[in-house]
């Protein structure tokens, strides 16, 4: 049995490795961006057999320096993240209740985490 796990895990490591030079590399996204994309994998809701809706408001919370680091920037952060967000959804197939938000804030002074993701389904106003 120690050769057939042996063997199967070389082939593991052959075909990972053709694949990797077969494909093209996809883009890495930071930490706080895959914790996003994540957030929104984990809180879909399936309400039928073609739909499934997706958390479309967001709240990071930083560290007080890395929020007024990002703030001072002339870079718009979140209507990037957010665009992030509706690629994603896009691939993965799911639907939005209302518009993508994403809010960046800063988190309480007793935070000890480089940052924090909440979402929620949020329906579109008017409705």
């Amino acid at each position: 049995m120690r050769f057939l796990g042996t063997s199967e895990r070389l082939m593991e490591q052959w075909a990972a490795t053709v694949w990797d030079r077969v494909l093209p590399a996809r883009p890495t996204h930071g930490e706080a961006l895959t914790t996003l994309l994540r957030q929104c994998d984990d809180n879909t809701l399936i309400v039928g057999r073609q739909r499934v809706v997706a958390p479309n408001a967001f709240v990071i919370e930083l560290l007080p320096p890395i929020h007024r680091r990002i703030a001072a920037s002339p870079l718009p952060v979140a209507p990037a993240v957010a665009d992030h967000v509706r690629r994603h959804a896009a691939e993965q197939g799911y639907t939005f209740a209302g518009p993508v938000t994403v809010d960046l804030c800063p988190a309480p002074d007793d935070a000890t985490d480089r940052f924090r993701v909440r979402s929620r389904i949020a329906p579109a106003e008017g409705r």
